[in-house]
């Protein structure tokens, strides 16, 4: 018996016939009636080769000994061996040697009684003349061999590694240090102790914000349970739990607090020999305290440690493009190499995989990267699908693929015509068992990943899918199988108590396998988190073949890219620039088409990219009949119901694969403007920040120039506009923490200093009115108080109305990346719910900038009469008026109004006009209103500036002390009150 099968050149060099090799085990007998143990039945054989190490002593051995070393052992074995035992071969060298002895047992005699005899025969020590001989028995090998050996060469090598340390680790080692010449041997494996295996499933609270939760949970647990050499930890797999601490999703932030939780499942394989309830404490003991690392804290609530025990991976021989491949039994997680057909020299790999999900073993997908393929895609063509052979068939097509796609980017119109092909007879000849369909699904997105054209075989493609779906053999109520980019997910139903059916499915990005979730029942709303979902009523049981029983089944797909779903009319039309902005997701019924249900279809799709407020948005189906059976969008029998800007919900009254397309023909902003339009926003913002600090330092500083009620207004103005720059700059780093109540926080308050802005630009108008046009000697109590009062309070009723009505209208916008790691990339936290957003923000802004405006025009007017009336105000040249203008434009903040008229062909220019204008108001107000102001400008020369620069300090601010001053007249209102707000004396600046 033999380790491994000889080729038929090894045979004939050993002077074997072929057919010779002979092996058996209990799974290869099929005897027709039960077997029967005899224990009585033994192997026996007479050749043997010992191995060991010898060690010889005594006080003449170095430099006196002349007898050969050969003749000691010889001499030693002939004194202990039995007569039926004789030496025929001796090979010794050193002092400290390793002995090579071929003996022959005649009769031949029970293998393992004579490896058992030798052993205490040779374990004994041997004194002769003055020399002791020990042997190391720990190096002692006995191993029947051939009757003829020959030479004194190493043999090939087990072709076997093992990838896991501890003591199946060994054997490779202790076999190749005891190859015998020219002669494969035998691995018990009965001699080495099974490691342990243990399925451990936690369930996590995390504190904190991680960006990876997968490395930074594996890294606490393998940093508490692994020790080289004694333990492993494999497999591991951790999942955020949907909808824990959630609230209603309404495509905001949702998460309530900085505390979330996770599913831990993880395999510990333990080499060490300890007893199962030892490895079990030991777990138990090393996760159960808090984990603590910076801002994040891991607490474990609930353990279930089970011990497993795996079955080896069978015997298996493997078709493939590299050539035919016989894989022998292999323990759980153990990996096998081989050598390659060609080149011989390099190997091929294969790991017997433990499964997490089911703790059971199989056979990986072999890794034959060094190996040189021996076929190609036009190669499919020579093959003959049957039966027996549809599995091996899938996975050379798997091979094929992912060869040619390494090496280009994509597959000819031949070879897609191959793939598919061969992809159809293998459909149509067999029914898929569960292997084949992964294989299938992964052969599917490994090619529309690529740049492949699949349009010319995109409803092939579709049809194989859904009859894969139909015609899969599995156990249990359902199956599911992912791919980057793809899902099928297959359910078996009762027809009887079908009460609805809800599919849902979340993928992070194209690159990682979506997750799917199946609800048995029927949920109208959108699931938290998740990509597409699609409920179906129980109306669909009225479509259920009659008698079928469990064979109804309901199949759900997701396709993650549009590579399938090119519409020409969508694609190649100047005049329709609809495109796909959401997943395409579909549901049908095995053998059955649904239509015209009385019950809708709801589906709820999330946008690729946020829908603008005057983009439309359309729920469309793929019509496999229109653009003459190549396929297309069609939207009859679907009514769309937008819910956000990042999710749309479709009522339909059919099944089939459903997405959302986006008319982008109304926002033709390119991603470089937008680009470019972002910048600006947070460079005008910074740069406005920085002035705005300036105006209010100047200001509050200096006490004479507040001593009037414009400069009042003016502070109070400057300090909204600051802390709306402020809040807009940081709230992207603020959403970024993930955190439900900071995220509210941030978009109330940039909320609260908008409306405030606003206000106080509303107020200024009402103090010009007053100043202006009412004129001379109005008397307001506690002028300043109340302006204060409406000022900051209208805002802060309207933001406290909103939180008192629905908080949740405040949130995030988080791009699609946010979902990954538990990240939110590029997202903003503001007013999300249309409702609040055109009530509190649109409308409020409107009518204050209309009001504003109106007074703009009445104090022009006014202004233009006062000039009248005062002959000396005419020398003001139109730069002075101009200046004039600008100033009053800045104060009353008329330039939002250009975001009223960001539409149609000169949209763009418009939007750029009115963020450089708004994004840099604060500059303009530190422009127009502090250092264009004469009297600015000398505070600074007194207080700021030195030697020539600096001026003596004047007394000529009487006149203005008193419009400041805490009597009586301090509450009348003049015209005066508007001229300290600009840079001369005359009526026009008054």
């Amino acid at each position: 018996m033999w380790a491994r099968e000889w080729n038929a050149e090894e045979l004939r060099s050993l002077g074997c016939a072929d057919g010779d090799v002979l092996s058996w085990d209990l799974k290869h007998f099929k005897q027709g009636r039960p077997s029967q143990s005899d224990n009585n039945l033994h192997c026996a054989w007479s050749h043997y080769k010992i191995k060991m190490w010898t060690v010889v002593t005594g006080s003449n051995v170095s430099g006196q000994c002349s007898v050969p070393l050969e003749e000691i052992m010889r001499n030693w074995l002939e004194s202990i061996l039995p007569q039926s035992i004789s030496v025929q071969s001796i090979n010794v060298s050193s002092p400290s040697f390793s002995c090579e002895v071929y003996i022959k047992v005649d009769p031949a005699a029970n293998v393992e009684v004579i490896q058992e005899n030798m052993m205490d025969l040779l374990t004994s020590p041997f004194f002769w003349n003055f020399l002791n001989l020990t042997i190391d028995s720990d190096t002692i090998s006995i191993l029947p061999v051939a009757k003829f050996f020959a030479g004194t060469e190493l043999p090939p090598t087990v072709e076997t590694a093992l990838s896991i340390p501890g003591l199946t680790q060994s054997l490779q080692t202790r076999l190749a240090n005891i190859s015998t010449t020219g002669e494969p041997f035998e691995i018990n494996d009965t001699a080495v102790s099974p490691d342990t295996f243990v399925s451990v499933h936690l369930t996590l609270n995390v504190t904190g914000s991680l960006k990876d939760p997968q490395d930074v949970v594996e890294g606490w647990v393998n940093k508490q349970l692994e020790v080289a050499d004694r333990r492993d930890v494999l497999n591991f797999f951790v999942k955020k739990i949907v909808g824990w601490n959630l609230h209603h999703y309404t495509g905001l932030m949702t998460s309530r607090g900085k505390e979330k939780q996770y599913r831990c499942r993880f395999h510990l394989q333990a080499f060490e020999n300890k007893n199962v309830d030892d490895i079990k404490q030991f777990i138990n003991d090393s996760l159960t305290p808090a984990y603590k690392n910076g801002s994040i804290t891991i607490q474990t609530t609930k353990m279930e440690i089970t011990h497993i025990q795996p079955q080896n991976c069978l015997q298996e021989t493997l078709s493939t493009i590299y050539g035919e491949y016989m894989w022998p039994d292999a323990f759980p997680q153990q990996t096998l190499d081989m050598r390659c057909a060609k080149p011989s020299e390099a190997k091929a790999y294969r790991l017997c995989k433990l499964d997490i999900e089911t703790d059971d073993t199989s056979w990986a997908r072999a890794d034959m990267s060094n190996c040189i393929k021996l076929m190609s895609i036009p190669d499919l063509d020579n093959i003959t699908v049957t039966t027996d052979n549809a599995a091996e068939v899938v996975g050379m097509i798997q091979d094929l693929v992912d060869v040619q796609l390494e090496s280009n980017d994509e597959l000819s119109p031949s070879e897609l015509d191959s793939v598919v092909e061969k992809l159809i007879e293998v459909v149509h000849m067999c029914t898929i068992n569960p292997a084949v369909g992964a294989n299938i699904v992964s052969i599917v997105a490994r090619i529309l990943h690529s740049k492949t054209n699949v349009a010319a075989v995109a409803n092939i493609v579709l049809s194989l899918t859904e009859r894969i779906g139909d015609t899969m053999d599995f156990q249990g109520e359902s199956a599911s199988f992912t791919a980057p980019s793809l899902a099928l997910s297959l359910v078996n139903v009762d027809p009887d108590n079908f009460r609805g059916l809800t599919f849902s499915v979340s993928s992070a990005s194209d690159t990682t396998n979506p997750e799917i979730f199946v609800d048995q029942g029927f949920v109208s709303g959108p699931l938290p988190e998740t990509n597409g979902t699609i409920s179906l009523p129980s109306a669909l049981h009225d479509f259920f073949h009659p008698g079928a029983g469990n064979a109804t089944r309901i199949q759900f797909q997701f396709y993650g890219n549009n590579e399938l779903f090119q519409d020409p009319d969508t694609c190649n039309s100047t005049q329709n620039r609809s495109i796909l902005n959401s997943c395409i997701i579909s549901a049908s019924i095995n053998n059955s088409y649904a239509f015209n249900l009385k019950e809708r279809v709801v589906v709820t799709l999330r946008h690729h990219q946020p829908k603008q407020r005057e983009d439309k948005v359309q729920c469309m189906f793929w019509d496999f009949k229109k653009n003459g059976g190549q396929g297309g969008w069609n939207n009859n029998g679907c009514e769309t119901q937008s819910i956000s800007s990042y999710q749309t919900s479709c009522l339909c009254d059919h099944l089939t694969h459903f997405a959302v397309l986006l008319d982008v023909s109304r926002t033709p902003i390119s991603p470089a403007d937008s680009y470019i339009l972002t910048v600006i926003s947070y460079l005008g913002c910074g740069i406005s920040s920085i002035f705005l600090g300036i105006t209010l330092l100047t200001y509050l500083v200096f006490e004479k120039l507040r001593r009037d009620y414009p400069s009042k207004i003016l502070i109070n103005l400057s300090a909204a506009l600051l802390g709306l720059n402020l809040i807009f700059l940081l709230n992207a780093w603020l959403s970024s923490f993930s955190n439900y109540g900071l995220c509210i926080a941030t978009a109330a308050t940039l909320h609260y200093f908008l409306l405030a802005s606003f206000t106080w630009m509303g107020l200024e108008a009402v103090h010009m009115y007053i100043a202006l046009v009412k004129v001379f000697n109005t008397y307001i109590p506690s002028y300043i108080l109340k302006f204060c009062a409406v000022g900051w309070g209208v805002p802060l009723v309207i933001v406290g109305l909103v939180l008192v009505i629905n908080k949740d209208a405040y949130g995030s916008a988080a791009s699609e990346e946010s979902t990954v790691g538990l990240q939110t990339t590029d997202s903003f936290c503001w007013v999300q719910d249309d409702v609040f957003y055109y009530a509190t923000v649109v409308t409020f802004v409107l009518l204050i900038v209309l009001c504003n405006l109106f007074m703009f025009v009445v104090v022009l007017i006014q202004i233009r009469r006062m000039r009248a009336n005062k002959p000396s105000a005419n020398s003001r040249n139109a730069l002075q008026d101009l200046r004039a203008v600008a100033g009053l434009t800045v104060l009353l903040g008329l330039t939002w109004s250009m975001g009223f008229f960001s539409f149609g062909p000169g949209k763009v220019v418009l939007m750029y006009l009115f963020t450089i204008f708004n994004t840099f108001h604060g500059f303009f107000v530190f422009l127009f209103h502090c250092l264009m102001k004469e009297n600015v400008r000398k505070q600074w020369r007194i207080h700021l500036c030195c030697g020539r620069f600096r001026l003596s300090d004047y007394s000529d601010w009487s006149r203005s002390m008193t419009v400041g001053g805490r009597s009586k007249k301090s509450n009348l209102v003049n015209s005066e009150s508007v001229a300290s707000d600009n840079t001369s004396n005359s009526p026009v600046s008054e």
